[in-house]
């Protein structure tokens, strides 16, 4: 019987993102994009007003995101041409991997990127979880789009 409810609370763990330790446990949708760069003080909406995507972080310390711009190209063909390729590739961001909860941090230990610079690495970021509300903040680090020093700001919210 132990054995029972044991299986029984593990599952009722897994099944639901509240019960689980991590706050930042279930899928959030991006509802913005803020890159703020460091020498200036900058803040501009990195990926347009309308960025879309998703992160999800589930209870087994896997997780995987991606976050595209609103104003992306649309190829002309069903190949994309080498110049769209670029382009569609300067307007995303998507990796996966594994994580794990240090304090206000989290940390993202990337086994596969759409960047291969990043696959392999460990990518640190702070969090805030209010409610259905999720900030993640980087750390700040040269930006892969324009090589400037900044840290990037990310609004989700709950969708799972």
């Amino acid at each position: 019987m132990s054995r029972l409810l044991a299986a029984i609370a593990w599952l009722l763990v897994l099944a639901s993102p509240g019960i689980c330790g991590d706050s930042i446990v279930g899928t959030w949708r991006v509802q913005s994009f803020v890159r703020e760069v460091v020498a200036t003080g900058q803040r501009y909406n990195e990926f347009g007003a309308k960025p879309e995507g998703y992160i999800t972080y589930l209870p087994d310390g896997r997780m995987h995101a991606m976050l595209v711009a609103d104003n992306r190209v649309k190829p002309t063909g069903a190949v994309p041409t080498d110049e769209e390729k670029a382009k569609l590739f300067g307007t995303m961001i998507a990796y996966a991997g594994t994580y794990r909860i240090d304090g206000d941090k989290v940390v993202h230990d990337v086994e596969v990127s759409w960047n291969q610079l990043w696959t392999g690495s460990k990518q640190v970021r702070f969090f805030k979880a209010e409610g259905d509300t999720l900030t993640i903040t980087t750390a700040v680090a040269k930006s892969p789009r324009d090589g400037q020093e900044g840290r990037t700001m990310v609004v989700f919210k709950r969708v799972h």
